[in-house]
């Protein structure tokens, strides 16, 4: 499908059944209010009776099944666009918890990996420990609390640790920024193998992941996943302008959000297509 059509298509299929798009709002907000009240309970069994603790950890674990169950149910979306399926996918709860799971897995891996690696960069241009000689000089400083960050830095850290420090910043953020854009683009082929063949190892293939992004083509692919993050970007943009003259108004991201990962896992599907 050309890059239009696969926006075009998915912006419009979360409205193909109201129903399905409403169940999944309600199951949000039923974990929301389960993670509220655990809260809540949590800190009355630290000052009242542990049973409340107790009941509060349930709730947190209710939680945690519910949004297992929306993940997996978007994994669903996600299959659904790859085999070109208008319809939005049954609710499984079983099937949809245990895909959950998976997807968690799969999120979890393709996070920690480049974070791992930019720890690593970190450790090699030093960040760490000019970050701690830096600020620590500052803090022990004698200068007037008022003072801006800026000046004080320059009076009592060297300008030779202040250089390296900034390089230090640089390099390390510039292999931050790489390394997750990059991650991200293959997550999103991992995502989609995960819902094209339910197996957490083929999501895990990371080569393999890798290679589908060239086997779809890195233009498009890149071009797929921006213009998701700028149309999702744009109308909460929209909607906290409009809060700020209708008070209130972004109550509607209850509905919105929702709408919106359904459009954002529906283009995935469309785009993962070409080589399905």
């Amino acid at each position: 499908m050309e890059i239009i059509d696969i926006i075009k298509e998915s912006f419009v299929y979360p409205s193909n059944d109201l129903a399905k798009l409403a169940i999944y709002i309600a199951l949000t907000f039923v974990s929301t209010i389960l993670i509220f009240l655990g809260i809540l309970l949590l800190g009355m069994g630290l000052t009242q009776s542990a049973i409340y603790a107790v009941i509060g950890i349930i709730l947190f674990i209710g939680a945690i099944v519910v949004a297992f169950i929306l993940s997996g149910y978007l994994i669903s979306i996600v299959k659904f666009g790859i085999n070109h399926d208008e319809n939005l996918p049954e609710f499984q709860w079983k099937e949809n918890l245990i895909t959950g799971v998976k997807y968690l897995v799969v999120k979890f891996v393709y996070f920690i990996i480049p974070a791992i690696i930019v720890l690593i960069v970190g450790g090699i241009t030093n960040l760490f420990g000019l970050s701690a000689d830096v600020f620590s000089k500052i803090a022990t400083s004698s200068v007037n609390a008022s003072a801006n960050t800026t000046a004080v830095a320059s009076n009592i850290v060297p300008q030779s640790t202040l250089a390296s420090f900034g390089t230090a910043i640089a390099i390390t953020g510039i292999v931050a920024v790489i390394l997750f854009l990059i991650f991200l683009f293959i997550e999103t082929m991992a995502e989609s193998r995960l819902a094209n063949t339910d197996s957490l190892g083929d999501a895990l293939n990371i080569p393999e992941a890798f290679k589908d992004i060239g086997r779809i083509g890195w233009g498009k692919v890149i071009a797929v996943v921006f213009l998701i993050f700028i149309i999702i970007a744009i109308i909460n943009s929209v909607i906290s302008g409009l809060n700020y003259y209708i008070p209130g108004i972004s109550i509607i991201s209850i509905v919105v959000t929702p709408y919106l990962t359904f459009f954002a896992s529906r283009a995935t599907g469309l785009l993962y297509s070409d080589i399905a």
